[in-house]
């Protein structure tokens, strides 16, 4: 007979900057008993940090178990792994060297334990990229570690909510240098990464992607700009011979205004402020910020350190809860696919089986 918790996933939780409200939205998060039925949280941190706000903040009733050795977890409780045991002088609000050194020790230990398969998946609190860019960690962020850490060539930052789910071609570079990263090939090589993990990590079996246009009015035919006529309607055009069912471009000023998101499974943005403005002015529900295309599972709330408002118990943690949740969701949707395509028959859809027994009953009358 199996345990139940074979099924429920470990999931590893970077503490983000020290000062930062990372600690806080974790917190209020796991505050909740209940999440301990879906999945077994390992907090990556010291006891002593976590202490530090949990004083601050009011009804926070979490039992902590404190693990040396991942393969001990508890599934019970809330564990925390001990990432380093000396004492650190927590500043909230501060932007400082041991933030962020820190909240670089809490991720490598994270990215150890995940490239070991200690922990199923991995929800990252925020970063600043000024305290933690240097020698001992040479990424502008989460993205390129994990990367770098999983070993792909390439993975795409996708904004997730219940009504859309904005993937970015390009992410944190200047907007006169977007074009310079604009190709055929990029955009086909994120079409088919999107593709993919529509089908693995959400279920869609034949996914819909709108693809933006760079220029205003997605060019005007050449008129604004030579992007979309040279660039994006060929690489469309190439990743619908790959069986992707893609559109556009589409003219982004209109696009969201209309609605048009509704009806596409995932849309690809061209830079940052074109998919993030939308999106965060749009997305019902919390938004998180989902890895695709990465062997490793990771999730991240939509926001920053916001150290405007650390330590003062007022963070809200909507995004991080969505976060964690959204983070099981894929890991429990990317076994339903392996098993899936293991037994095509067994994992009939209910869909199918529920017009399989209309027709029955339409038959019989």
């Amino acid at each position: 007979m199996h345990n139940h918790h074979d099924h429920k996933p470990i999931i590893g939780i970077s503490c983000g900057d020290l000062n930062g409200i990372g600690i806080e939205v974790i917190l209020k998060t796991l505050n909740d008993a209940r999440v301990l039925e879906f999945c077994t949280p390992v907090i990556f941190a010291n006891n002593k940090v976590l202490n530090f706000y949990r004083k601050s903040l009011q009804d926070i009733n979490i039992n902590f178990f404190i693990v040396k050795d991942l393969t001990k977890v508890n599934h019970k409780q809330v564990n925390i792994y001990s990432c380093w045991e000396e004492d650190v002088a927590v500043a909230p609000g501060q932007l400082s060297d041991i933030g962020g050194k820190y909240a670089i020790i809490s991720l490598l230990a994270a990215g150890e334990a995940l490239k070991n398969g200690q922990i199923h998946g991995l929800v990252t609190a925020p970063i600043h990229k000024k305290n933690t860019q240097g020698d001992h960690f040479p990424y502008t962020g989460h993205t390129p570690y994990l990367k770098k850490l999983s070993g792909v060539q390439d993975v795409v930052m996708m904004l997730v909510a219940e009504n859309m789910r904005v993937a970015l071609l390009t992410e944190h570079v200047p907007v006169k240098e977007v074009n310079q990263h604009i190709s055929r090939e990029k955009i086909l090589g994120k079409l088919q990464l999107i593709n993919q993990s529509l089908m693995r990590d959400f279920g869609i079996s034949k996914p819909r992607i709108a693809v933006l246009g760079l220029n205003p009015h997605a060019g005007d035919e050449g008129l604004i700009g030579k992007e979309e006529e040279e660039i994006i309607k060929p690489a469309v055009k190439d990743a619908r011979q790959r069986d992707i069912l893609c559109f556009g471009p589409y003219s982004a000023d209109a696009f969201f205004a209309r609605g048009n998101h509704e009806k596409f499974d995932a849309v690809l943005a061209l830079y940052h402020d074109q998919g993030l403005i939308p999106f965060k002015s749009l997305a019902h529900g919390e938004g998180v910020n989902f890895t695709a295309g990465c062997p490793i599972v990771r999730t991240s709330p939509d926001h920053g350190t916001a150290f405007d408002i650390a330590g003062k118990g007022i963070a809200d943690e909507s995004s991080f809860r969505q976060s964690l949740f959204t983070c099981i969701d894929i890991i429990n949707a990317r076994r339903e696919f392996t098993e899936q395509r293991k037994n095509p028959l067994r994992k009939m859809s209910n869909a199918v089986v529920a017009n399989a027994v209309d027709e029955k009953i339409q038959d019989d009358e």
